[in-house]
């Protein structure tokens, strides 16, 4: 069975860092797996990835040494089922404001008795070498699910979130929060808001995760050190983009 390093590691107490995948590219995700990342997570929310390539990017990440995971369109059911079936450790839930939202999605992750999943995986037996019964006997323990924290409204009821058996992690979502707070982005408000996911994190014996990049405030290394855990780095779209301006500048234009 396919161990979800990933997991792992965070649950050791280190850093798990990554790369959000938008492009709908299984070459991309290929490539990318063999550069070290600890995950690469497939965007089918905001992604123009279809579901037959979301497939194909699960088993070629699984070529490197990266962790596949998934944000799913929506909380739901057959949503998050559909991608377990398809072969992903790790699945990431949008705009989860409750704790009913949060057992929603946590009961579609997971086999009875921690769950509720429908047994069907049919392309995930490749995670245990085409055996279906290690693959069930398994799975459980493997996946990894957090859920995003990205309103006003998940942050009043972010104790109650993370309460849910079966949440591995609490996920901000920068953006989506500061538009849901009307705040400027990484003013004293936001930031606190970050801070305040953070320590909840700490409360419940939960990872922290966020979506990080650049170097300015919102810089990875940045939120390591506040104490996320499950960092999502880059994106496939500015690594490629940086790499053809790191050229033109070493031929003296401007890109």
């Amino acid at each position: 069975m396919r161990i979800n390093t990933a997991k792992r590691r965070m649950l050791e107490g280190k850093p798990a860092i990554g790369s959000w995948l938008s492009q709908g590219s299984v070459l991309n995700a290929e490539y990318l797996s063999m550069t070290g990342l600890d995950f690469l997570m497939v965007d089918n929310q905001h992604g123009t990835w279809t579901h037959q390539d979301t497939m194909l990017a699960f088993r070629s990440i699984c070529l490197g040494t990266a962790t596949p995971m998934v944000r799913v369109e929506q909380n739901d059911f057959f949503a998050i089922g559909t991608v377990l079936d398809r072969g992903a450790l790790g699945v990431l839930v949008p705009m989860v404001n409750s704790q009913e939202d949060a057992k929603a999605a946590a009961y579609a992750m997971r086999y009875a008795p921690r769950g509720g999943r429908s047994y069907g995986p049919f392309g995930a037996a490749f995670l245990a070498n085409g055996s279906y019964p290690d693959y069930e006997a398994n799975i459980d323990n493997e996946l990894f699910l957090a859920v995003q924290i990205e309103t006003r409204q998940a942050l009043e009821n972010i104790d109650e979130i993370l309460s849910v058996e079966g949440i591995d992690c609490g996920l901000v979502g920068p953006n989506d929060l500061r538009l849901s707070m009307g705040v400027e982005a990484w003013s004293e408000e936001h930031e606190e808001a970050i801070q305040a996911v953070v320590d909840a994190c700490r409360r419940a014996g939960k990872i922290a995760g966020i979506a990080a990049w650049g170097e300015g405030p919102n810089s990875p290394w940045r939120r390591v050190e506040q104490g996320y855990l499950f960092v999502a780095g880059t994106n496939d779209r500015s690594l490629l983009t940086a790499g053809a301006q790191a050229l033109l500048r070493k031929m003296g234009r401007s890109g």
